[in-house]
């Protein structure tokens, strides 16, 4: 309870961790009209207490490592203290831990701060300027001021906006160098540059501006005594932790507060406010997880977001891999042939983070392997305990966000990932269990006896347990799981395991039901399947009725007599040799893809009233014929050797013929693959649609499976193959989570 009320507070009200470096800034500012006073004293004293026992100022580390980071701020602190002539020894300890780690600054292989060439070499300018004495030989001060030198020339050609977006963000380590007046024009709404306290505030030592005055004078009152690296960030921080939180599976607990967060996104997307619009990974994050949650937000409101625009921001300048990443995701939420402005970003962010898995990127970094998971898994093509447990394992505690200065992920990631490996235990625990109960329940009705039927009982229940995770939806899970075994087995008898005769009587025992007698069973094959079907669904109707309050029972015999028939329609296909049209093709393979009995009937046990309106209504038949159409073309794309062999028809080989000869097998495929494309667009627009006739969980559950489909059908027909899905089987069911804890940041050196 105290892991999650944590959790709460922060979702309501991160915190925001001071920044030595933008704090010692922030202290340089004078009063004014006294240049000889600091106009926030209170910064001052923090600095002169947050000092480390080395000497250092900035994030306490872990291990005995010196980073750029540490120096930056360091330095930046005896500047502070320097420029108001107090903490004397402070300030010795100071150049002492400088003149140690100098080295770093010009280390290519340490991590640096955006822009640490230009603000550092400007900082010990400014330091020489002021009269401080480095403890270091004069070459190893002019190596380093060189480097601004350097960076300097390089960028005097580029005259992109992009360029200047970025000589305005590092102003304070080029002073009296700039046109302060040019840096003024990137003054957002809120007063500052940037929002970034470092900036802000040197424009205001600089070029005094009474509007950024106001914006530091707010922070200080806000924070007390120190300052963060970035404010406002408040609406970014709380949708990185709703998209992690979902991202590892405990969302649900927090249900309550995410709509809060998400309702004041909705409201400032509306607004159009520059908190979010401006940022384009806080932009970009926003439209997906809106989207996502049924917010109506409009594809047309990334327009400003395109190839060009992207480049001559501030984050495409620096080509930052987080903002490209979360415009790739956000182009992925598309529903509907029409958003141009997602395919576009769709096309041009793959190719950027494409061209970042084949640089010179250390491959073992989180982000890399995020990058590189993402494209190889569309969202739509993922089942979300799976996705659970991946991002479990690869959950970064002490992740950081490197901007002038670190800034550290939200205080309480420790709580997320124990919550998470708590939750996910829990669950893993239940399916095993569950698992045994399936086992258990397929001999009892023989269904591992018929030699022609493929033994799908662990890929159906991973299916069922992937997708519908909490513990509490046990009887859904049941649901899913046994009619999917059962439908599998149905399908392997009228493709290749019943006779004529045998299919007819079948399709005759179901539609008696009750009224069969014993001896009416052709043959033990039919007697099994027949036997199978007519408990299991009778056991599962009771249970559903219950739920439902109302008898579903002949509803889900009705679902089995349409799936039967079908079947029998292709069967009957197959022996007259007959070649339907496409109409009629895909007319009766969306019901002959099994998925009726499957997902319509565990939509009772999910929780929600189903009524016969709702069973009539023309959204449900929608929904249920978008998810079968994509999970047929899919099945029909990758399946075309086995099903040829079988002498069964599918959608690729009819397109070949109907076109007369003028069309290949690889165009077909083209084809369809824009169909499943469309298709899944409306889906996925129909599912997120609000005030509907069917209810979004029970919406959703359309969506999930029509994510598990293309999973299975992603690279090869994973359904039929023996051991494509085990590895994702093992994972979600019987392994144990691994986290891979990772290291923090880099530390600082003890003083010696």
């Amino acid at each position: 309870m105290e892991r999650k009320a944590r959790i709460r507070k922060q979702l309501l009200e991160p915190e925001l961790l001071p920044s030595s470096y933008d704090t010692a800034w922030v202290a340089m500012v004078p009063l004014p009209g006294s240049p000889q006073v600091p106009c926030f004293p209170q910064c001052v004293e923090w600095i002169l207490q947050t000092q480390q026992s080395n000497g250092s100022w900035g994030l306490i580390q872990m291990d005995s490592s010196i980073n750029k980071d540490v120096l930056s701020s360091t330095l930046a602190c005896v500047l502070a203290l320097k420029r108001w002539n107090v903490g004397r020894e402070h300030i010795k300890r100071g150049l002492r831990f400088i003149g140690r780690n100098l080295s770093t600054a010009t280390d290519e292989q340490s991590v640096a701060p955006i822009g640490f060439n230009i603000t550092f070499s400007g900082m010990l300018s400014l330091g020489i300027e002021m009269g401080l004495e480095f403890p270091v030989g004069q070459t190893d001060v002019g190596r380093i001021l060189h480097l601004r030198e350097v960076e300097l020339k390089r960028l005097i050609g580029d005259k992109s906006d992009g360029r200047k977006a970025y000589m305005a963000y590092v102003a304070e380590g080029q002073g009296n160098l700039l046109d302060w007046n040019q840096v003024m024009k990137f003054q957002r709404k809120n007063r500052s540059l940037f929002n970034s306290p470092s900036t802000t505030a040197a424009a205001l030592i600089h070029n005094f501006d009474d509007k950024a005055l106001q914006y530091v004078k707010l922070l200080v009152s806000k924070f007390g005594s120190s300052v963060p690296t970035v404010y406002p960030t408040n609406i970014y921080h709380q949708l990185s932790m709703v998209d992690s939180l979902e991202k590892i599976g405990i969302s649900h607990y927090f249900s309550t507060e995410i709509k809060s967060i998400l309702d004041v996104a909705y409201s400032f997307w509306l607004q159009r406010d520059e908190e979010i619009m401006l940022d384009v990974a806080a932009c970009a994050m926003a439209f997906r997880l809106l989207r996502m949650n049924g917010y109506d937000v409009s594809s047309d409101d990334l327009y400003h977001v395109d190839e060009t625009t992207f480049h001559n921001s501030l984050q495409g300048y620096l080509n930052d891999t987080k903002s490209i990443l979360e415009l790739y995701k956000a182009s992925e939420v598309s529903v509907s042939e029409n958003e141009c402005i997602l395919d576009n970003i769709g096309d041009w962010s793959a190719s950027l983070l494409t061209e970042k898995l084949f640089s010179d990127w250390v491959q073992t970094t989180p982000l890399f392997q995020e990058v590189e998971y993402a494209l190889k898994f569309p969202f739509y093509a993922t089942m979300e305990r799976l996705d659970h447990k991946r991002n479990i394992e690869h959950f970064n505690i002490y992740g950081s966000h490197m901007l002038k200065t670190e800034q550290l992920p939200c205080c309480v990631n420790q709580d997320f990932l124990a919550l998470a490996i708590q939750d996910f235990d829990f669950s893993q625990s239940i399916y095993q269990y569950e698992l045994l109960h399936l086992e258990s329940w397929a001999k009892e009705n023989r269904l591992d006896q018929p030699q022609f039927a493929r033994q799908k009982l662990s890929y159906c229940y991973l299916a069922a347990a992937a997708t519908i995770f909490p513990p509490e939806l046990s009887d859904a899970r049941m649901s899913w799981s046994k009619n999917g075994v059962l439908t599998t087995v149905v399908d392997d008898f009228f493709d290749v395991g019943g006779s004529q005769e045998e299919h007819e009587n079948l399709i005759a025992l179901v539609e008696k039901w009750d009224e069969h007698s014993k001896d009416e069973f052709y043959s033990e094959q039919v007697k099994i399947l027949f036997c199978a079907i007519y408990t299991t669904v009778n056991q599962l109707a009771a249970v559903a009725s219950a739920v439902q309050s109302r008898d579903v029972q002949k509803h889900l015999i009705e679902l089995w007599l349409q799936l039967l028939r079908s079947m029998m329609s292709e069967a009957e296909w197959r022996m007259r040799q007959y070649v339907p049209t496409i109409e009629q093709y895909m007319s009766n393979a969306v019901v002959s893809f099994t998925l009726g009995p499957t997902v319509l009937t565990s939509l009772y046990f999910i929780g929600e009233k189903i009524s016969d309106c709702v069973v009539n209504d023309q959204e449900y038949k929608e929904l249920f014929r978008l998810m079968s159409t994509c999970g047929r073309l899919l099945n029909d794309i990758q399946g075309l050797e086995r099903e040829s062999m079988e002498g069964n028809l599918d959608y690729v080989s009819l397109l070949v013929h109907h076109s007369g000869g003028s069309m290949s097998i690889e165009t077909a495929k083209e084809t369809i693959r824009k169909s499943i494309a469309s298709c899944r667009k409306d889906l996925l627009k129909l599912v997120l649609r609000e005030d509907t006739a069917v209810p979004r969980p029970c919406k959703e559950l359309f969506w999930k499976m029509c994510k598990t489909v293309h999973l299975f059908y992603s690279q090869t027909d994973g359904f039929s193959s023996p051991s494509e899905m085990v590895s994702a089987v093992n994972a979600v069911i019987s392994e144990p989570l691994k986290p891979q804890i990772r290291n923090p940041s880099p530390a600082m050196q003890s003083e010696k």
